[in-house]
């Protein structure tokens, strides 16, 4: 039965094989998606109770100040081992330190229930860094091995079947696993739950990597491509020196760079409304655990409505074009609504749905007709510096909102921020569309000449 709905929804798989492989990535995503989303309201609500939410673009931007040695440690990491057992390695890592944070949370002292906030209380700075790097190094290390053991038909099949897991790992992950829900003061518990998550995870992954004909972990191959093979290994700021110098790569980077930018405004103009209408930290954790499963609801209902057969009939242009359309109307809505929670709250939701749901599976599909290195190292400085580095450079707008308010007083103060926020992403939506342009011509020119890109 399984196998007739997937076929319904996304194409006829070629056996019984790939259906079982994509199954199974499909699943571990669900698994890392369904954590990441239980620990992002509680990155926020935890770092609002022990430092303070104006403070937040602080925290963002020293996230990116961490992320270069994090993404020099994965980089090394992806030359010495196989990228199976860098996975293992990372999320080993990762379940051992949300394990620490969990005791360090528990703490009477050190921990959520002391209720002063102060800017030095370093275990929320170091929280907070702790969950972004998670989101960023294993779902670009998953999405890395993927595409590189993945074929663009197969993709076509298997990818949104993929992001479908992922959205209902969003959904069940934040509904079920807040301090709220089970009953917990606060959200320490739930941290150390997703501990035993994260090392389930590792043994589900190497399950997979166990029962996986070795026909099914082979991707997209060209001559062209073998002979890259042959050569030497890039060094680690080559993934950097591609980003810059290829067009394509750089396309990709910017598409990601310039969401993020815009949304990373909307979302803490979204943040600071909700820690203003409520104060304790289990509450504005299940606040924001609400837009995180509504946020899953609606990329979900997109998936199984046949939003991915935009790519599949209208081609990858279409796809990378409705996002900024959506951003577009989103920036405005906001600046005539700016008091309101409730509009900040669905219009968060839409433009996070969209791109989980469409525009993220599509952006990983750019990076099929690259080679391996590409995969591996430029993909991991997207993720890092497009996504990531956006998020700084999005804090850094964020920090004139402080000002606005204190030269013209609360509501005026961030009516006035908005303006200025909003003149800014308008302008970046017209490179957006432009860069998004070239990016599909590269890749259907390449795919229709069966050669890489670079």
């Amino acid at each position: 039965m399984f196998k007739r709905i997937a076929t319904a929804l996304w194409g006829k798989f070629e056996n019984k094989e790939e259906l079982q492989k994509f199954g199974f990535l499909a699943l571990i995503f669900g698994l890392i998606i369904g954590i990441y989303w239980t620990l992002r309201p509680m990155k926020d609500s935890i770092f609002n109770a022990l430092v303070g939410m104006d403070y937040l673009p602080w925290a963002k931007m020293l996230s990116l100040v961490f992320i270069v040695p994090l993404v020099i440690v994965y980089s090394k990491l992806i030359d010495k081992y196989p990228r199976h057992k860098v996975f293992y390695i990372l999320i080993g890592v990762y379940g051992v330190a949300a394990l620490s944070f969990y005791f360090v949370l528990s703490n009477p002292v050190l921990g959520i229930a002391n209720t002063v906030q102060s800017p030095s209380r370093v275990i929320g700075w170091a929280w907070y860094v702790f969950v972004e790097s998670f989101g960023s190094l294993i779902v670009a290390l998953f999405w890395a091995i993927t595409t590189d053991i993945t074929a663009p038909d197969s993709a076509k099949r298997g990818f949104p079947l993929i992001a479908l897991f992922g959205q209902l790992g969003n959904i069940l992950g934040p509904f079920f696993l807040t301090a709220r829900r089970l009953g917990f003061e606060n959200s320490a518990p739930v941290v150390g739950i997703c501990a035993g998550l994260m090392l389930f995870l590792g043994l589900l992954f190497w399950f997979f990597m166990f029962v996986t004909p070795d026909n099914q972990l082979k991707g997209y191959e060209t001559k062209e491509k073998e002979e890259i093979k042959k050569e030497k290994d890039p060094g680690f700021f080559e993934g950097l020196k591609l980003l810059f110098t290829r067009g394509y790569l750089f396309s990709i980077l910017m598409i990601t760079f310039i969401y993020e930018v815009i949304v990373t405004v909307l979302d803490y103009h979204f943040k600071s409304t909700v820690a203003a209408t409520f104060t304790a930290e289990a509450d504005v954790s299940l606040y924001l655990s609400q837009y995180s499963y509504m946020t899953g609801i609606v990329s979900t209902l997109c998936v199984l409505f046949g939003i991915n057969s935009i790519q599949r009939y209208l081609g990858i242009k279409v796809s990378l074009l409705l996002l900024p359309v959506l951003v577009t109307s989103a920036v405005i809505i906001v600046k005539f609504n700016p008091t309101l929670l409730a509009v900040a709250f669905w219009i968060m939701v839409f433009s996070k749905a969209v791109n989980y749901a469409l525009n993220r599976p599509t952006l990983k599909q750019l990076y099929i007709p690259t080679t391996k290195n590409t995969k591996y190292k430029a993909q991991a400085w997207d993720e890092m510096f497009g996504s990531r580095g956006s998020k700084g450079v999005g804090s850094i707008i964020n920090t004139f909102r402080a000002g606005f308010k204190a030269k013209y007083g609360m509501l005026d103060g961030i009516a006035r921020f908005l303006t200025f926020s909003s003149l800014i992403s308008l302008s970046l939506v017209g490179v957006w569309i432009f860069v998004a342009l070239y990016a599909a011509k590269e890749y259907d020119q390449a795919i229709k000449e069966k050669r890489v890109v670079c």
